[in-house]
């Protein structure tokens, strides 16, 4: 069927017409599909998948013809991941949707309304330790891959500091995928938050992402650090220097340049450091060579500090178009190598569950 589309897909003139025959054929594929998927039979994992595969085909094929279906599908995927939480197919599905239509404001409540139910989903909620996640690495990364296109979520705050506290668990997974995903999902989170910020530095209107921003992270900042110090623990750490290093410095520069407007209040960079001071608290003394403690906040302090800079200059740079802060200057630089020596060191520690 995807292949059928992709054959009769082209460029939209001014509107589709009634007999366009990409919306002939969606008028026939649709309620099928429609059908299988309200049927009893999408408890079988193989059957779901396939269905999952041809409705991804066909929005990806279609296109705009696409979006007049959009709360039908989205309340068929989502209820059906309900039903059947094994199937983490309806989640990848439904970010295929959001990726093509995600860009549209007024479908922003259907995305919300998914999202919702994803979020609230038992086995969705029950992520509450490496050890579940290791358990679960594909609804990991079927999860985090759905949120990670967030923008036009913005609105739902309460919904994207419940999955950013989920990926700050999810990064602690031996799994390498999962941690991964969940790693770029709060990464990609704290890059948006950022330039969303510096492009509202002197007035951060309420309900605004800015606000949204800044609301999630003072409020889970300190599991981030301390699910990131974690993850930077045993075998699987090594391939987790670079987003580990980025996120520490995504996180510096937000909270160094929230020190600069009126909500300083509830984050800043004293955050930061009573987050460091405590995740490094939290570690049992086994985890950590003798005097390691008491060295490592101050110095991962100060070289998150000239981190933060070079970030923030690197983002001021054409209109915060440069895409370059990721450890290019001098201090990020000196971060990643902290954070290497630290993952190098303790690769025979087990990872914490």
């Amino acid at each position: 069927m995807g292949t059928v589309f992709s054959h009769l897909a082209g460029p939209l003139s001014i509107g589709p017409s009634p007999d366009d025959p990409i919306l002939v054929l969606l008028s026939v594929f649709w309620p099928v599909l429609e059908k299988l998927f309200r049927s009893e039979h999408m408890e079988n994992g193989s059957l779901s998948a396939a269905a999952c595969r041809a409705l991804s085909q066909a929005v990806q094929s279609s296109g705009q013809h696409f979006v007049t279906l959009l709360p039908e599908v989205l309340d068929c995927l989502s209820k059906n991941f309900v039903l059947f939480q094994s199937h983490e197919c309806y989640i990848r599905t439904a970010s295929v949707v959001l990726e093509e239509f995600g860009h549209k404001e007024e479908y922003g409540p259907l995305f919300i309304s998914a999202f919702e139910r994803f979020t609230y989903a038992a086995s969705v909620m029950a992520l509450n330790s490496s050890y579940i996640c290791d358990q679960e690495p594909d609804l990991v990364e079927a999860y985090t891959n759905f949120t990670s296109t967030f923008e036009v979520l913005a609105a739902s705050g309460s919904l994207l500091e419940v999955s950013f506290q989920k990926a700050a668990i999810c990064c602690t997974a031996m799994h390498r995928g999962a941690a991964l995903a969940a790693m770029s999902y709060m990464s990609c989170f704290l890059e948006v938050g950022l330039i969303s910020l510096l492009e509202s530095m002197t007035c951060i209107p309420e309900g605004s992402f800015s606000a949204v921003a800044i609301q999630v992270i003072s409020h889970s900042g300190e599991g981030l650090v301390s699910n990131v110090v974690y993850a930077l623990l045993g075998v699987s750490a090594m391939s987790r220097v670079h987003k580990s290093a980025t996120i520490l410095q995504q996180l510096a520069a937000v909270c160094s340049l929230s020190e600069g407007t009126t909500c300083k209040a509830i984050l800043c960079w004293e955050s930061l450091h009573e987050w460091l001071r405590l995740a490094v608290q939290a570690l049992p003394a086994e985890y950590l060579k003798q005097g390691e403690a008491e060295v490592l906040v101050p110095v991962w302090l100060k070289a998150l500090g000239g981190a933060a800079l070079d970030y923030l200059e690197s983002k001021r740079c054409d209109g915060g178009k440069d895409n370059r802060g990721h450890m290019q200057g001098k201090g990020g630089q000196i971060l990643k190598r902290l954070v290497r020596e630290f993952a190098d060191s303790h690769r025979n520690v087990p990872n914490l569950t």
